[in-house]
């Protein structure tokens, strides 16, 4: 195996992989991936993360991993689905492993303290997610954290990340998050028409959300995942203003979106 980027110049194979499952949207028996989902290790040292990812027994990959100086390894084919996603939907998907492509970012993750991502290693990530996006032509609202995709079950790559900074270079959807200031929130056990259309908001731009006009344990977590990604600077799985507000700019700055809001 060579690698499919020339972002990377290493590889190191994993066995964890499959088939992509079921059909594209244009007829093709194997979907095209058009999602790219990125994540951070979560373990102590890259080493132990490179052992995970290529363990049969841990059912666990991506297709790049990407090291703390910038190094990038390829571990699965592209055209093959990797194993990182797990249970997780997106925009009604629910095989996202079979839509998407995965990059794993050697950190240490909440766990581990949240350090900041390194000046090299962000640029490697940028590098390489401007190729696979290029080459595979993903829209920038498809650019997704792992938290995006499973918010009930991830964190990753966290609020740290510096998604503005991949925006500002081409990856990306983003839009500068309002400002943080006291006012009317929305938060667990509210109800009502508010909620509803809060949920039907955070559904429209992707996420797995119900419409139920209950504020309950999923639309917290949900509201957090959106937070981690586009409002950073509190993630407390409450809806107030800024995070109402940055999330119509988002939805309204989507191709064909912006005279709906």
């Amino acid at each position: 195996m060579t690698p499919d980027s020339p972002v990377a110049r290493r590889v190191l194979p994993s066995p964890n992989h499959g088939e992509r499952r079921g059909g594209g949207p244009d007829g093709a028996a194997v979907p095209r991936p058009d999602m790219l989902i990125l994540h951070y290790t979560g373990m102590e040292s890259a080493q132990a993360a490179v052992a995970r990812l290529r363990d049969p027994r841990a059912e666990v990959s991506a297709h790049y991993l990407v090291f703390e100086d910038g190094a990038v390894a390829q571990m699965v084919p592209e055209a093959r689905r990797a194993w990182h996603a797990g249970a997780a939907a997106w925009k009604g998907e629910r095989d996202v492993n079979s839509r998407s492509l995965g990059i794993e970012i050697v950190h240490p993750g909440h766990v581990g303290g949240l350090p900041p991502y390194p000046e090299a290693q962000v640029a490697a990530v940028t590098a390489l997610a401007r190729d696979l996006c290029a080459r595979w032509a993903i829209p920038p609202e498809r650019v997704l954290a792992h938290s995006d995709v499973a918010p009930e079950r991830k964190e990753d790559p966290g609020e740290v990340f510096p998604w503005a900074r991949l925006a500002a270079e081409g990856v990306g959807h983003f839009v500068p998050p309002v400002p943080i200031r006291d006012g009317r929130f929305f938060a667990r056990g509210d109800a009502g028409q508010p909620i509803e259309a809060l949920q039907a908001m955070l559904g429209l731009y992707g996420y797995d959300q119900p419409v139920t006009g209950v504020f309950d344990a999923r639309t917290q977590a949900v509201v957090a995942a959106f937070q981690r990604h586009f409002r950073p600077a509190r993630v407390d799985g409450v809806a107030d203003a800024s995070t109402i507000t940055t999330l119509r700019d988002l939805i309204a700055a989507l191709p064909g979106q912006g005279d709906r809001i």
